[in-house]
């Protein structure tokens, strides 16, 4: 994922309204729309933006939603906070409802009504997050929270002091933590905590144009899948089926292809055991994958970027020449005049990313949630903010207010919303996440983000597994037990 998409991927992950895929999905923002800090809590009527040129129409609460909203309230703790409910949020999109389509969240109506609360904005850029942090902790402005979805955060937030532990601040016993209690363990540091988790969500998934599968005779995937027969096996059937350079028909496409199929076989590269991290780069798994995505490679299927100076022809999906597409479901949290593979709404089929045929469905995870940042000036109300969250995303009713919010903001129909939950539970179920990008530079460079000729892209772009691993695994292991010694040494002066 580039810049530009980490960014609008952060902007989706709190704003889908509150319960829907954890992908929040709020339509991008355009950074000047709001000044930093500032708060815009109050409920509009309606308001219509553009995107960017497009009509956005969001709407706020019905009366009887307002009143399921009070009635969810009560499932809320009772919660002391000593420093009121006021919050300061440092990120690149508002918690609040903006001027540019996105509509104000359950959650946050739960926090107001519960709690008293408010989310003042602190805006940022993708570029200068992390300085920007790091400028506000130490001048002690007592920024409260940013994203805990960043999958920079940890553990680098961690070892460079950025973020305190949450434990002292939530009660991980109660009813609402079920869900994501488990997941919770994946950013365990030496026995600590260090996001509070609200949901999880699939980080990518497959999208097809359903037209497309009709047009030449294919299975569909969705039906594959409902049927208990999505998975590599299948996948690559259907490309080997589809495929046709020569008349324009190319297979699997998208800048993660490589990153999303490896960790639906259940190991991340680098993950985290015992609060420590761990490279998994000899695993029999890890090297099970790589085969997959050389043989992939080897047999055409995967799009050749560079022959499409590496601007990949995302919009052949909706002119039928093209067959998958992998990336987040944030593409579509838009207009659909906007969407990027151009294809019809009422054509948009998605699935999971599939995982081999001998074991149960796993995929890459996002984890939205909440880091407390250190010297933070009101911890105990980013916890409250995070039980809303929890509630917003587990209320049965609530979830209905997210569908139609959701389907008459982005124009997706309420059975899309509904498939693409389903997929997320894959992920609840089966969550699988990689630390290298939070570990170090230069481990994410060594393992996922240094071109096409390192790491794990290399099996997917025509090198063999075992030239990388031995090239490879020696020095991985090195960068990963320094920074576990610094890991410990940081969580032992919390």
């Amino acid at each position: 994922m580039n810049k530009i998409n980490k960014a609008v991927a952060g902007l989706l992950s709190v704003s889908l309204i509150a319960a829907l895929s954890a992908c929040g999905g709020t339509a991008p923002t355009d950074a000047t729309t709001a000044s930093a800090g500032e708060t815009t809590t109050t409920a509009a009527t309606t308001v219509t933006t553009t995107i960017p040129t497009v009509e956005i129409v969001t709407t706020s609460f019905a009366d009887e939603e307002m009143t399921l909203i009070d009635q969810a309230a009560e499932k809320l703790p009772d919660v002391d906070l000593p420093n009121g409910g006021a919050l300061k949020w440092l990120a690149t999109y508002d918690q609040n409802p903006t001027t540019s389509g996105q509509p104000k969240t359950s959650a946050l109506e739960l926090f107001e009504v519960k709690y008293g609360g408010s989310v003042k904005w602190y805006q940022t850029t993708w570029e200068t997050r992390f300085d920007d942090l790091s400028r506000y902790v130490l001048g002690g402005e007592g920024i409260d929270f940013v994203p805990g979805d960043d999958e920079e955060n940890f553990p680098k937030g961690v070892v460079n002091g950025m973020f305190e532990p949450v434990d002292d601040y939530i009660d991980l016993s109660l009813e609402i933590f079920d869900p994501t209690r488990d997941a919770m363990e994946l950013l365990n540091f030496g026995g600590k905590h260090y996001e509070v988790i609200y949901n999880v969500a699939a980080l990518y998934l497959v999208s097809y144009n359903k037209q497309t599968i009709e047009d030449n005779g294919l299975d569909d995937p969705y039906e594959l899948w409902q049927a208990g027969n999505w998975n590599w096996d299948t996948f690559e059937e259907l490309l080997l089926d589809y495929v046709d350079p020569e008349n324009e028909m190319l297979g699997l496409d998208g800048w993660y292809n490589d990153r999303a199929i490896y960790m639906s076989a259940g190991v991340p590269i680098v993950g985290s055991e015992n609060g420590n991290l761990v490279s998994n780069i000899n695993s029999p798994t890890i090297e099970k994958a790589m085969n997959y995505g050389y043989e992939l490679w080897q047999n055409g299927l995967i799009v050749d970027q560079a022959l499409y100076a590496w601007n990949p022809p995302l919009y052949y999906m909706g002119e039928g020449k093209e067959l998958f597409y992998i990336g987040g479901w944030w593409h579509y949290t838009q207009h659909p005049d906007t969407w990027v593979t151009k294809i019809p709404p009422e054509n948009l089929g998605i699935v999971p990313v599939p995982s081999p045929a001998d074991q149960d469905p796993v995929t890459a995870a996002r984890l939205d949630g909440f880091a407390i940042c250190k010297g933070a000036s009101n911890p105990e109300a980013v916890a409250a903010f995070a039980y809303c969250w929890m509630v917003a995303n587990q209320d049965p009713e609530l979830q209905k207010i997210s569908v139609r919010q959701f389907a008459d903001t982005y124009m997706i129909s309420e059975d899309l919303i509904r498939i693409n939950q389903q997929i997320d539970q894959v992920a609840k179920d089966n969550p699988v996440i990689d630390l290298a990008a939070g570990a170090s530079e230069d481990i994410f460079n060594i393992t996922t983000n240094g071109g096409d000729s390192a790491g794990t892209r290399a099996a997917f772009k025509g090198v063999e597994w075992s030239q990388t691993r031995e090239a490879t695994a020696d020095t991985l292991e090195m960068l990963v037990e320094e920074v576990n010694v610094a890991l410990q040494n940081a969580v032992a002066t919390e």
